[in-house]
C-alpha cells in the first residue's frame, strides 16, 4: 500500500519550510526512525525521520526546494515488494509540492485517503503514521487505545498490528470535559497598509525589496500579536554592580584552571532563576483563560543571530551552578547562531532575559514573548556618581534593568517584589552560591 510522506511541522510556528537535503534516494529501503531528510524550518535546520518502514518509491520534491507547505506530499513510500508503478508520478518542482496537501495528487489511485488524525477524550491529538491510520480504519481499531512505539511516541504499523492481535478490553467511558469560559477575544487591530500601497509612497526613491524569510515572518507575527494582545507595563530600577564585578573577578581567577570564565550575564541568569523561586507567583505563563504557575525556573535568554534571534531555554536554572549555567549558555548560543537548536531547546520557559548592555545600550523596553508573563531588559553598566548609605557622593557602576510584565498574570506590587529579589541577588552575589 503506497503512502505519502508529508512535509512535517517541526515547530509550533512552522507553516512552510525548505527541503534542504535528501539523505535517501528512490529505491532505498528505510526503517522507522531513520533520518531521511534535512528540513529548514522558521528557526533551524532539523533532521526528519521516517515514521514507517518501506521503500522510497518516488521523491516528489527536489532538495533545495523552498516554500514547501506543511502537510504537502514530498515523497511516496512503498511496502516491501510493492511495484514501483504504485507511486503516481508527480512533478518534482517546488510549486507542485508547495500546494496545499488537499490539492496534491494521491500517492496511488487505488489507495483510499488516510483517515483524519484521531483525538483523545481530553482533546489531545493522537499522532500516528498514515499507514497505521489506514490499517486501524480497516480493522475498526480506536487509535486512542494504542500506545505508540515510533519516533516521539508516534503510532506505527507494528503497533496497530499488535493491537489488532491482542485481546480486546472494554473501553472505559471518558468523562465529558467541562469547558471553561473563554477569555474575551481582543478587538481586531486596523489592517496594515499593503505592500503595494507602501511602495507607491516611495515610487520616486531608490530602494531594495527584501522578501521575508520564515524566521522574519515568525518574529513579525509573534511580536505583533504580543503588543496587540498583552497588556504590558514596565518596572525600572538600577542595580549597583561593583560588588558583583569584584566577586566575579575573584571567582574567575579561582576557576581559571578549569577553563571557566563567568560573564555578568551568567550571574543575571542565576539571579533571575532564584528570584522566580523566591516570588513563585511570577513564575507563571498565560494560557488563554487561565494561568499556569510553573515549578521549575526555566529561563529563556535572547541570542541575536543573523536575520533574527533565538531564545534558548536554560531549564532548572535555579538548581545549576554558575559554571554549569555558563557552559550551557555558551553551547546554546553557539548552536543558535548556526541554527542547530532542536525545538525543545528554544520552546517553553516562563521568563526571559534580553541583554543589550554589551552594545552600549543603557536602557530599553523588551517585548514579552507569549505565553511567558515577563521579560527583563538589561542595559550596560555605567560608572556614575551616586549617594551611598553614609550620604557621601561616590562613583559606582550602575546597570539599568526594565521588567516588562503581563498585567493579566502579574500585578504591579508583585512585579516590583520580583524585580527587588533579582536586584538583591545581584548586589549580594555570594547568596547565589548558598
Amino acid at each position: 500500500m503506497a503512502i505519502q510522506i508529508l512535509m512535517p511541522a517541526l515547530s509550533p510556528t512552522m507553516e512552510e519550510g525548505t527541503l534542504a537535503k535528501w539523505l535517501v534516494k528512490e529505491g532505498d529501503t528505510v526503517k522507522s526512525g531513520q533520518v531521511i531528510a534535512e528540513i529548514e524550518t522558521d528557526k533551524a535546520t532539523m533532521e526528519f525521520e521516517a515514521v514507517d518502514e518501506g521503500v522510497i518509491g518516488k521523491i516528489l520534491v527536489a532538495e533545495g526546494s523552498a516554500g514547501v507547505k506543511v502537510n504537502a506530499p514530498i515523497a511516496v513510500l512503498l511496502e516491501d515488494g510493492e511495484d514501483a508503478s504504485a507511486a503516481t508520478a508527480a512533478p518534482a518542482s517546488a510549486p507542485a509540492a508547495a500546494a496545499p496537501a488537499a490539492a496534491a495528487a494521491p500517492a496511488a489511485a487505488a489507495a483510499a485517503p488516510a483517515p483524519a488524525a484521531p483525538v483523545a477524550a481530553g482533546g489531545a491529538r493522537v499522532f500516528a503514521s498514515p499507514l497505521a491510520r489506514r490499517i486501524a480504519a480497516e480493522k475498526g481499531l480506536d487509535l486512542t487505545q494504542v500506545k505508540g512505539t515510533g519516533p516521539h511516541g508516534r503510532i506505527v504499523k507494528s503497533d496497530v498490528e499488535g493491537a489488532v492481535a491482542a485481546p480486546k478490553a472494554a473501553p472505559a467511558a471518558a468523562a465529558a470535559p467541562v469547558a471553561a469560559p473563554a477569555a474575551p477575544a481582543p478587538a481586531a487591530a486596523p489592517a496594515a497598509p499593503s505592500a503595494d500601497a507602501v511602495k507607491k509612497i516611495y515610487a520616486d526613491r531608490e530602494y531594495q525589496e527584501i522578501t521575508l524569510d520564515g524566521m522574519r515572518r515568525t518574529i513579525a507575527a509573534r511580536l505583533t500579536e504580543a503588543k496587540q494582545t498583552i497588556p504590558h507595563f514596565y518596572l525600572r530600577r538600577e542595580v549597583q554592580l561593583d560588588t558583583l564585578m569584584a566577586f566575579r573577578e575573584q571567582l574567575n581567577k579561582s576557576l581559571e584552571g578549569r577553563g571557566v570564565k563567568l560573564s555578568v550575564n551568567d550571574f543575571i541568569i542565576k539571579a533571575c532563576a532564584l528570584a522566580l523561586q523566591k516570588v513563585p507567583d511570577c513564575n507563571a505563563v498565560w494560557a488563554g483563560d487561565r494561568v499556569l504557575k510553573m515549578k521549575p525556573s526555566d529561563v529563556a535568554v535572547a541570542v541575536a543571530i543573523e536575520g533574527g534571534l533565538f531564545t534558548p531555554v536554560l531549564r532548572d536554572a535555579d538548581k545549576k551552578s554558575l559554571s554549569a549555567l555558563s557552559a550551557e549558555m555558551k553551547d546554546l548560543a553557539g548552536r543558535a547562531k548556526s541554527k542547530k537548536l532542536a525545538p525543545h531547546e528554544y520552546q517553553g520557559g516562563s521568563f526571559a532575559i534580553s541583554n543589550l548592555g554589551m552594545m552600549g545600550i543603557e536602557n530599553f523596553d523588551a517585548v514579552i514573548n507569549p505565553p511567558q508573563a515577563s521579560i527583563l531588559a538589561v542595559g550596560a553598566g555605567i560608572k556614575k556618581p551616586v549617594v551611598n548609605k553614609a550620604g557621601e557622593i561616590v562613583v559606582a557602576t550602575m546597570m539599568s534593568m526594565t521588567l516588562s510584565v503581563d498585567h493579566r498574570v502579574i500585578d504591579g506590587a508583585l512585579g516590583a517584589q520580583f524585580l527587588k529579589a533579582i536586584i538583591e541577588n545581584l548586589e549580594n552575589p555570594m547568596m547565589m552560591l548558598a
